[in-house]
């Protein structure tokens, strides 16, 4: 019998085959949470989607205090407005830990343009195991670009970009290139697709069982998995499924069940990252009872990386139980010191040490208010407060008629970041 066909792992990339990994998810991505996922068994991690504009123009440089790689800018917003951080405070578009991660990272990006996406991925291709295309997010922040469910309706231009970057990217820097999916209303469509994406020479294939139109409270349709999975078998391609899968356990059956390569999980590792664990190391089940060993680590980890206390905040209130008194407690904490003292983890290691030194490299908390930042910039923003210096300079413009106004196109904003962090649900799986 000839062995099934297996499209070759680039030296530095990673075979999704046999592998139970963290999806890419809006938040609950970020460093530490993929940190986490590892620490209990997480084969692989992918990063949040990141939109191809986004990491272009940002620095990549080592953080000194944490020792990691940070992919860094100054928004378009403190550009435009310097009053509103007057320490011009750079924002971390993307953190990566080169020791923690090596081998096992994959760059999710979000995407609508060949070019763009080859100049994205090149940028952060030199420190990931593998770059994925998103085509299966169904938020409007993605699909209004043509960016992630979008492209499943125009899968010429998907197609163009996967060979973009496995030729221009995935050959160079030896990785993988894959693409994430949502099946389509009609078995025969999702097959011609998953057949023309097979032959662009990526190395996985990840499948959402939902339509585009369907939310993650509805449940997850599998009647097309087998299908999926055979076509990428044939062609040498790792096919993951995605699509309610709560524990290693019950991944290594679906992989049995449906005879795919791989599996991933996303609700569930949100709340309970122990999720990964096999059952010979205790499974996920006992984090009902000891939800505060999983929060204690992924303090521990938070704090390494110094990650961006309103994540970290938001991750908590995932992972505590509401009808904890704690949950109240560190509702009500505005830095890292606060949250330490909430949960009660003073004597915890040199936690509250650590919590005092991230929230002085942090700035947190803020002792301004923000009504009064908001008076501040109102108040350097009014015409009268002008400098004399641009005060002549209108009055110079207004004394030359003749002289042509040229209105300057803005820059590119990082809108689809912004709205992709107030838009997206608890969990949302890209």
């Amino acid at each position: 019998m000839d062995s099934p066909a297996h499209v070759p792992i680039p030296k530095n990339g990673a075979d999704y085959r046999g592998k139970v990994v963290l999806a890419p998810m809006v938040r609950s991505g970020e460093l530490p949470s993929r940190l986490l996922a590892l620490k209990y068994g997480a084969d692989l991690v992918w990063g949040p989607e990141t939109i191809d504009r986004a990491i272009l123009g940002t620095t990549r440089r080592l953080n000194p205090h944490t020792s990691t790689l940070e992919f860094s800018r100054l928004p378009t917003s403190k550009i435009k407005n310097p009053t509103l951080d007057p320490e011009n405070r750079e924002s971390v578009i993307y953190r990566i830990h080169p020791e923690m991660e090596k081998g096992k990272l994959i760059y999710q990006m979000g995407t609508a343009n060949p070019e763009l996406a080859v100049q994205a991925a090149k940028m952060v291709a030199a420190d990931v195991a593998g770059i994925d295309v998103n085509s299966g997010c169904p938020k409007p922040f993605s699909t209004s670009g043509g960016m992630g469910a979008a492209l499943l309706k125009t899968p010429d231009l998907l197609c163009n970009i996967l060979t973009s970057l496995v030729e221009e990217v995935g050959k160079p820097y030896e990785i993988g290139i894959s693409v994430k999916i949502r099946i389509l209303e009609l078995p025969e469509e999702t097959e011609a697709l998953v057949k023309r994406l097979v032959r662009t020479g990526i190395t996985g294939l990840t499948v959402h069982c939902r339509t585009t139109p369907m939310r993650p409270r509805e449940r997850a349709i599998r009647h097309q998995l087998k299908m999926v999975g055979d076509i990428c078998r044939e062609a040498g391609v790792a096919c993951v499924m995605n699509g309610d899968v709560t524990s290693r356990t019950e991944a290594l059956k679906l992989m049995e069940e449906f005879n795919v390569d791989g599996a991933m999980i996303a609700t569930e590792a949100e709340k309970n990252p122990s999720c990964f664990r096999p059952d010979a190391e205790g499974g996920p089940h006992e984090w009902r009872s000891q939800w505060k060993t999983v929060v204690i680590e992924y303090m521990r980890l938070a704090l390494k990386v110094e990650n961006r206390w309103g994540n970290t905040k938001y991750l908590l209130g995932q992972m505590i139980p509401g009808k904890e008194k704690a949950y109240a407690a560190m509702n009500k904490s505005k830095c890292y010191t606060d949250v330490i003292k909430a949960l009660g983890l003073e004597t915890v290691d040199d936690l509250l040490e650590q919590a005092n030194i991230v929230d002085e490299h942090l700035g947190i908390p803020q002792n301004e208010s923000r009504a009064s930042k908001r008076a501040r910039v109102k108040e350097v923003t009014k015409p009268e407060a002008a400098t004399k210096e641009q005060k002549e300079k209108r009055k110079a413009d207004d004394e030359e008629p003749e002289a042509k106004r040229i209105k300057v196109p803005e820059p590119e904003t990082e809108a689809p970041i912004a709205l992709q962090e107030m838009m997206a649900p608890a969990a949302l799986s890209v």
